[in-house]
């Protein structure tokens, strides 16, 4: 019997029900509709190869575990179960003493630390088909990015069993908040994706909002308030240098989003009391509008291949979503449900559509096919807004405001079953946010 991830099914069922895709060794991944119990693992602590390892083994599988216990997906079993302990990496593993304690896979690893220099090594076992399942891998940087390495044998380990790319290795800018509703102070910050490493990237002496990853996740776009009127800034993450993308006196810019090429932002432009669409050029400065309407044209994304743009409008009365040429042109309706759609976001895969719904009093966090299909909602709330994407496609975070939090707003996610929502802790409250690529 080899490693089934079974559970895998209810959170990817939307786009690849029915497959199923060989692994290395014996590992296969069936894709079902059935409800299945999280598969089962064990992350003994890594084996400290220097002196000065000791902490940082423990913190590092630790981190681990705690990344695959998040995608709801898997079950560590306890310490206080194992039977065998692992004390030597390179030591043969006593199989018959996981399968005892139901411990379908098993992670190893092992730290050293020279200096500032940090090296991590990781191997993964199917217990029961007593067989390592690829080769071990080693990672290798500093000490004071040791959380990085942890996100990485995560990453490499959920890829081996489910055979989707991770995204534990990864970050996520969003607008922090403080302070009473009719006197919120906000500021971009950004974190791991767990919420971990927070860094603040302006200050709160001007409201900010919608910040954006471009795809190479070294630099940012956001709306900013400092001058009076909203204004499309670029940040520079690693210098948080930062310029504004220049607009006509008299006109308002805001909700950018990058290209997939990243040499282009599509925006929103509001002149004369009409809001329409534009892209422009980020090094030239040159734009060009793509939508001319007297409706309100706003919140615009591109698809992965950056061939098409999805937006929404009020064009036909109520708020909607649509979907036209990256060059403009004539835009098709996706969205027919009852209630207002807003702030779509293409799938990394691109595949599906997330959006905000607000229907009968309530907000939801929803998805749809390209053609408007297969609606479903995955949240409901008071207040649930700003979908983005996980770089795999198959978990989106959001920000809730909860009735009578005094508007104040925490980052949640789920994935795109609807199952395991969970907060993403922050030490204020955030919204706006956005995911970035995987790391290089």
């Amino acid at each position: 019997m080899s490693i089934r991830i079974l559970t895998l099914c209810l959170a990817m069922i939307v786009a690849v029900a029915g497959q199923v895709q060989a692994q290395q060794g014996p590992l296969r991944i069936e894709i079902t509709e059935g409800v299945i119990e999280p598969l089962p693992f064990a992350v003994p602590s890594f084996q400290p190869e220097s002196a000065e390892a000791g902490q940082l083994a423990n913190d590092l599988a630790r981190v681990v575990a705690q990344d695959l216990i998040g995608t709801g997906l898997f079950r560590e079993i306890p310490a206080s179960a194992f039977i065998s302990t692992v004390s030597d990496f390179n030591a043969e593993v006593q199989y018959a003493d996981w399968k005892a304690i139901n411990a379908q896979a098993l992670v190893t690893g092992a730290v050293n630390v020279s200096g500032n220099n940090l090296t991590v090594k990781f191997r993964l076992y199917d217990v029961f088909s007593g067989a390592e399942l690829g080769d071990g891998l080693q990672f290798s940087g500093t000490t004071d990015g040791w959380r990085r390495m942890a996100h990485k044998v995560a990453d490499a380990v959920y890829s081996r069993i489910t055979g989707e790319s991770g995204y534990f290795d990864s970050r996520v800018v969003y607008v922090s908040e403080t302070g009473p509703k009719d006197a919120r102070k906000k500021r971009l910050a950004i974190m791991d994706y767990d919420g971990a490493n927070v860094q603040f990237l302006t200050d709160s002496s001007a409201i900010v909002l919608a910040p954006r990853f471009s795809p190479s996740g070294d630099r940012v776009l956001y709306t900013s308030y400092e001058s009076g009127f909203p204004r499309i800034y670029v940040l520079d993450i690693g210098s948080v240098q930062r310029r504004v993308l220049e607009s006509a006196d008299g006109t308002m810019s805001f909700a950018p989003r990058f290209s997939p090429s990243g040499q282009t932002v599509v925006f929103s432009l509001t002149q004369g009391g009409n809001t329409d669409i534009y892209t422009m050029d980020i090094n030239s400065g040159q734009s060009v509008r793509l939508t001319n309407t007297p409706s309100i044209e706003t919140a615009p994304s591109f698809s992965p291949d950056g061939s098409k743009i999805v937006f929404e409008s009020d064009r036909s009365g109520t708020q909607q979503l649509y979907v036209m040429p990256a060059t403009g042109g004539e835009a098709t309706r996706i969205s027919f449900g009852q209630g207002r759609y807003g702030t779509p976001v293409w799938s990394p895969r691109g595949d599906l559509v997330a959006f905000t719904k607000q229907n009968a009093g309530r907000f939801h966090i929803g998805v749809m096919r390209l053609d408007g299909s297969e609606e479903r909602l995955l949240t409901a709330s008071f207040l649930d807004e700003g979908p983005t994407w996980a770089p795999n496609g198959r978990v989106i975070m959001f920000a809730r405001e909860t009735q009578g939090a005094g508007g104040s707003s925490t980052l949640y996610s789920v994935d795109i079953s609807g199952r395991n929502l969970r907060p993403v802790p922050t030490p204020e409250g955030g919204s706006d946010p956005s995911w970035s690529p995987l790391q290089k």
